[in-house]
């Protein structure tokens, strides 16, 4: 049977991402669409899941870059793929090197995990269905109450989270949380912006934010100290035996797929941890917050504030 309607997901190439490729691969309606900055890593995840008798296409994307992501939307406008139904904002980064800038020159892990997800998704609305689905994955280290042992989040403003150079362990972790707290912010502010939309195509669509949990040895540890890195690929996975928050990749994976692509996708708006829908930290409800990250986030990325076709 040919695929009726595809779905994108960042980071698709590798861990969660292509975890999650995986559970969207059973569907023989679906074209899974992996974008990865990676050429090579994202054919080889094409030609896995091509074997597994998925229908699967590579398009090349970096976050870092605006450029990139621009060129990405118009390979998918020029691909012949079919309609776009699902996008999965899952690729991210935690630098806990020294700081570096995007391509714009803003801070790396604000670039990537919040920015080029916020620019890639405006772009897509236009070419998104009637009632499509956008899931963004954030973490539940956003939130102090957790005791994560994370840096709690510190958000004023995007301008000075893009611009957050200071060189240490501690503040890359920092970076790391408040990132994901912008995740949270921008996926309630879009959920509301579209549901406030007089088109009926936007208005049905429905945006959710998903903590996939503490998943060790995929990758995100991979500007840790060497010690450190040993750490999570070998000890952090016994923490399964202690925290319910610990997964393996396949366990969070069919989790994201569920809230994309099944009812729980309704009514939108909602953040998702440990299979259900529970309330996230108390900062990420401050709409004033949400409401000046994306205007600033539309500065940044040259896009107009509304949400239109």
């Amino acid at each position: 049977m040919p695929p009726t309607h595809s779905i994108i997901i960042t980071g698709g190439n590798a861990g969660l991402g292509f975890e999650t490729a995986k559970v969207f691969a059973n569907d023989e309606t679906v074209m899974v669409v992996v974008a990865c900055r990676n050429p090579q890593s994202g054919q080889e995840a094409v030609a896995r899941l091509t074997a597994l008798g998925a229908h699967a296409a590579f398009l090349p994307l970096d976050l870092a870059s605006q450029r990139s992501i621009r060129e990405f939307v118009e390979a998918w406008h020029n691909a012949g793929l079919p309609p776009l139904k699902s996008l999965v904002c899952n690729a991210g980064m935690q630098n806990v090197a020294a700081p570096t800038k995007s391509v714009e020159g803003y801070e790396m892990t604000f670039a990537v995990n919040h920015l080029g997800h916020y620019l890639l998704t405006r772009l897509l609305l236009a070419d998104m269905v009637q009632d499509s689905r956008i899931t963004l994955v954030s973490s539940g280290t956003h939130d102090p109450k957790e005791r994560s042992g994370m840096p709690e989040p510190v958000y004023e403003n995007a301008e000075r989270v893009a611009h957050d150079f200071e060189k240490s362990m501690n503040a890359g972790l920092r970076r790391y949380t408040t990132s994901k707290l912008c995740n949270i912010y921008c996926t309630y502010e879009l959920s509301r912006r579209l549901a406030a939309s007089d088109d009926p195509r936007l208005s049905s669509i429905k945006v959710n934010v998903i903590d996939p949990g503490l998943m060790p040895a995929t990758g995100l540890a991979r500007s840790w100290p060497g010690p450190l890195r040993w750490v999570s690929r070998n000890v952090l996975p016994f923490l399964r035996l202690v925290n319910s928050n610990v997964h393996l990749p396949e366990t969070s994976a069919r989790r994201v797929a569920e809230i994309t692509i099944g009812p729980d996708a309704s009514p939108g708006g909602r953040y998702f941890s440990n299979g259900k829908a529970v309330r996230s930290s108390d900062a990420s409800y401050d709409e004033g917050k949400a409401r000046e990250l994306w205007i600033t986030s539309a500065k940044m990325t040259g896009l107009p504030v509304e949400v239109t076709d």
